[in-house]
């Protein structure tokens, strides 16, 4: 059924409403609209053939549908007289299949994006795009083959190429090939562009943003590369995830606004000066390992926001010269080697919120300036060598914390009251130091814990920098380690976000688990195991219906296993081990599907999946309280030795000295007479009056 509209009417839109099923083929455009866009809706199936027949469309936007036609079924429709006129097609964000097609036949098209849907199969190598195109955008299909300069040939207009996360294509021109275009965007992610730095690339003198990470190039940057970067005025370029090796070179120092990503590859020597102008400089997981002197060179840096040099070999002393860094909202010195204080100048970083210098071998304490970091998210100094008492203002400063790692150092002390005050918390690590007193009750005010939360409520999630500089919406990634299901695992945003963890492992915190604990509804990891807690386990611990992991093994719990623990569905790591636990484990398909080593050393604790049987609720057999002979036992073999030893040497300090010594002799025989008289005397006058009694 043709629909008759206005003829005057140009532009159609039905954007984001509830449209669904097929367009109907009957569906007729009228002759002078120039642009239709239904994108944004739940539309099936592909484009019927009548919208190829009108003659004036220039722009046709199906995005974000279900549309799940082939792709050359679909260009096949638009090939009527459509094709000589339009010059967008915005096909992305849908289920569309198949592999590419010839497209040189749209003699106008400029726009073609067709991103994040199914096409998959080999490009053929025949066919070309169009000789219009300005902008072609193809990312996150699963297209494969080879595209050569034979594609691309007379495309002198085209300016914005993104092939990214499309692993099985790759890139490969003539050795000497020259192309006809200049691009400003350059994305080609995750393609295969490797082993050599591609060479083409020398002649595109106008790009702001390239990303060639996880290309497999396996090369050394060329120097025309590096200054082709060092004299623009901006630029955002990543080339991480690669084999790239060598020495970056030196360029007079400037402040420029790039956003550079190197991380993941080969690079050493020293970090250039020129490199602190940055917006966002990224060099983790290299081979780094001059001193941070760069940083100190003189001047004020306004621009930097992002600078992460993690996983690299740096050692010494962190410099302290922060405080020139006005802007720096994202600071990782993790997993290095640097020793010695945390710089006093960090409390000087006064939008920072975010930073972790984790797995060092720094010292002292945490500096008191750092109370200065209100607009602190994240704070990692775990696994360093830091010591002394968790500081106060921690919880009445830095109350904009949601993860705080304080782990694998030696602060000990009780923990203070005031950390009850980061109502954000989402991940609280205190594990393996010294800190000692009970667990507070007040951790209750973590409401943050409280809630539930699901993937949907983090979808695309970023954390957006909140400093005085602007250049639009910054924003960066956050990551945290934890131990998880028997091994250290790393979170990152969405996943970091979904986390909700307590670890208080491994220190000597005493009494009992605090009842407040049970209203953390949104607990995913509990761990305070290897303490000294007493009493039981809360009853109503099953309230916490999301852990996925509980470890309370290792202390010093009384009691049955509450039988709302069976109501925990999500649980996949439980150890209760080593306590004094006693009576039947509930019966659930959850408690008994976890391994007997999970409940071990309770001894009074008794059914499956143990061996041990309960009736009534108790074990069929008192239990076993006797330890290996030579462990605890008092009459053990060692005891017997002992013993046989020491009455042989106590006999000859004895009678040795009576042997060798005559007067010793002669006065020890004659006690043995006088005390043989006395007692012959004695029972001599004891018969004698009996016999008087009883005469």
């Amino acid at each position: 059924m043709v629909i008759k509209l206005i003829s005057s009417l140009k532009s159609l839109v039905l954007d984001s409403n509830q449209l669904s099923g097929k367009i109907p083929e009957g569906i007729g455009l009228p002759f002078h609209l120039e642009s239709v866009s239904i994108q944004s809706n739940s539309l099936e199936g592909g484009i019927p053939k009548s919208f190829g027949n009108s003659c004036a469309l220039s722009s046709l936007d199906m995005s974000h549908n279900n549309l799940n036609q082939e792709l050359s079924v679909m260009i096949h429709h638009l090939s009527g007289c459509a094709r000589y006129s339009l010059e967008q097609l915005y096909l992305g964000m849908n289920q569309i299949n198949g592999t590419l097609p010839d497209l040189s036949i749209f003699s106008s098209l400029k726009l073609l994006n067709l991103d994040e849907n199914k096409l998959n199969g080999e490009i053929p190598k025949d066919i070309k795009f169009p000789p219009q195109l300005e902008e072609l955008v193809m990312q996150s299909n699963s297209l494969q083959g080879v595209l050569t300069d034979y594609h691309f040939a007379n495309m002198s207009k085209l300016d914005f190429l993104e092939l990214s996360d499309n692993s099985l294509l790759a890139l490969t021109f003539s050795q000497n090939w020259v192309p006809p275009f200049q691009l400003s965007h350059i994305g080609l992610r995750s393609c295969k562009l490797g082993p050599e730095f591609p060479k083409w690339l020398q002649t595109q003198n106008q790009f702001g943003n390239i990303d060639i990470s996880n290309a497999g190039i396996a090369d050394m940057v060329p120097k025309w590369f590096w200054a082709n970067l060092a004299f623009r005025e901006w630029i955002s370029m990543n080339i991480s995830y690669n084999n790239l090796h060598g020495i970056i070179p030196n360029f007079p120092l400037r402040n420029l606004y790039h956003s550079l990503i190197l991380g993941s590859n080969q690079f050493d020597g020293p970090i250039p000066p020129f490199l602190r102008g940055s917006l966002l400089l990224d060099l983790s997981t290299n081979k780094f390992s001059d001193s941070l002197s760069f940083l100190c060179v003189n001047g004020t840096v306004e621009t930097l926001y992002q600078l992460d040099l993690s996983n690299n070999h740096f050692s010494g002393k962190i410099p302290d010269c922060w405080s020139r860094f006005k802007s720096l909202s994202y600071l990782d010195l993790s997993h290095n080697n640097f020793s010695g204080r945390i710089p006093t100048s960090m409390g000087s970083l006064l939008d920072l919120q975010a930073l972790l210098l984790r797995n060092n071998n720094l010292t002292y304490e945490i500096p008191f300036s750092l109370r200065s970091c209100t607009n602190l998210i994240m704070l990692d100094v775990a696994e360093n060598r830091l010591s002394g008492l968790i500081p106060v203002w921690i919880g009445s400063k830095l109350q904009e914390l949601q993860f705080l790692s304080l782990g694998r150092n030696n602060f000990h002390g009780t923990l203070p009251l005031q950390i009850c005050y980061l109502s954000g918390i989402q991940l609280l690590d205190l594990s393996i130091n010294n800190m000692s007193g009970k667990i507070p009750k007040c951790i209750k005010n973590f409401t943050s814990m409280t809630q539930k939360t699901s993937s949907g409520d983090y979808q695309g999630h970023s954390y957006y920098v909140t400093s005085s500089y602007s250049s639009g919406d910054q924003t960066y990634d956050l990551n945290a380690f934890l131990m998880w299901k028997g091994s250290e695992k790393m979170f990152k945003n969405n996943g970091l976000l979904l986390l909700k963890s307590i670890d208080l492992s491994s220190n000597h915190f005493s009494g009992e688990i605090p009842l407040e604990i049970e209203n953390l509804f949104g607990l995913v990891s509990l761990n305070l195991s290897r303490n000294n807690l007493t009493g039981k386990i809360p009853s109503k611990i099953g309230k916490l219906a999301s852990l996925e992991s509980l470890d309370l093994s290792r202390n010093q719990l009384v009691g049955s296993i509450p039988l709302s623990l069976t109501q925990i569905y999500w649980l996949s790591v439980l150890d209760l081990s080593h306590n004094h636990l006693t009576g039947k484990i509930p019966t659930s398909t959850q408690l008994q599907s976890f391994n007997a080593s999970s409940y071990e050393d309770n001894l009074d604790l008794c059914g499956p999946p143990l061996e041990k049987f309960c009736i009534d609720g108790r074990p069929t057999q008192k239990p076993n309280v006797e330890v290996q002979e030579g462990e605890y036992s008092l009459f053990s073999r060692e005891f017997y030795i002992s013993m046989t030893f020491g009455f042989v040497i106590s006999f000859w300090v004895v009678f040795g000295s009576i042997l060798l010594k005559r007067s010793w002799r002669h006065a020890y025989f004659k006690f043995l007479n006088n005390l043989s008289d006395n007692i012959y005397v004695k029972v001599a006058v004891f018969a004698n009056k009996i016999s008087k009694v009883h005469g």
